[in-house]
């Protein structure tokens, strides 16, 4: 569907590449998808560059760092985010699968599946398209992220994915960001509390997240969101 459009404009990086999609092809039809965490004010500054209106879906998990809480009310305060949508996970399916709250020691990929996974693909419902912050120099299965994919029927877009750390450092720098508390702690890359450890390096900065287990991505980016009809995996 979007091959001519992914032609044309995979060549461009960061406001260059956001700015025709989000004011033109996409107008109406198009979120950015953030964590609020460590290199999170880049891709936000940039898109409220372009439409400080622009919607924000951030996922609220219920076991986020209360200085991503913080956070976040910083740089939407800073940067004038006007539609920021802070999502959680439903309820009734906490209860009847995370009563205690523990489903991340046993089950990690299924405690991400019910409180990202899935409310993400709610929140997704209706637009054409969305923008995520994925980087090669991460390592791992970011390695080779495109700039431009469609998935899940919709396109993906990853302004940042070509960009260096020493170029992310620079923006910050540039323009004067903060940076996430968690960062002076020696935390490298923020996710869950229970599932982020402080360590990682230049080379390696998702070292922190699920640390000892072979697991290294949450879901929404390891396949394309599923259909609106899919249920949590099967234990």
């Amino acid at each position: 569907m979007y091959e001519a459009l992914i032609a044309e404009l995979n060549h461009l990086d960061g406001p260059d590449l956001l700015a025709p999609l989000v004011s033109d092809v996409f107008c109406g039809n198009i979120a950015l998808v953030s964590s609020f965490g460590a290199e999170s004010a880049v891709l936000l500054h940039m898109a409220a560059s372009i439409d400080r209106s622009l919607p924000i879906i951030t996922l609220d998990t219920g076991k986020l760092f209360a200085e991503t809480i913080a956070y976040r009310a910083q740089l939407t305060a800073l940067l004038g985010l006007t539609d920021l949508r802070v999502i959680t996970p439903q309820a009734n399916v906490l209860q009847v699968l995370d009563g205690a709250g523990s489903l991340h020691r046993r089950d990690p990929d299924r405690c991400c599946h019910i409180r990202k996974v899935l409310p993400l693909e709610n929140a997704l419902t209706g637009f054409k398209a969305w923008i995520s912050g994925r980087k090669r120099y991460h390592g791992g299965l970011r390695a080779d992220v495109p700039t431009l994919e469609e998935t899940g029927g919709r396109l993906k877009i990853d302004p940042l994915a070509r960009f260096t750390g020493q170029q992310i450092e620079a923006y910050l720098d540039y323009h004067d960001l903060p940076r996430h508390p968690l960062l002076e702690k020696g935390y490298l890359s923020i996710g869950c509390a229970p599932c982020t450890v402080a360590c990682g390096s230049a080379d390696n900065p998702r070292a922190g997240r699920w640390s000892g287990l072979s697991k290294m991505e949450c879901g929404i980016h390891r396949s394309p969101i599923l259909s609106r009809n899919s249920a949590p995996p099967a234990s």
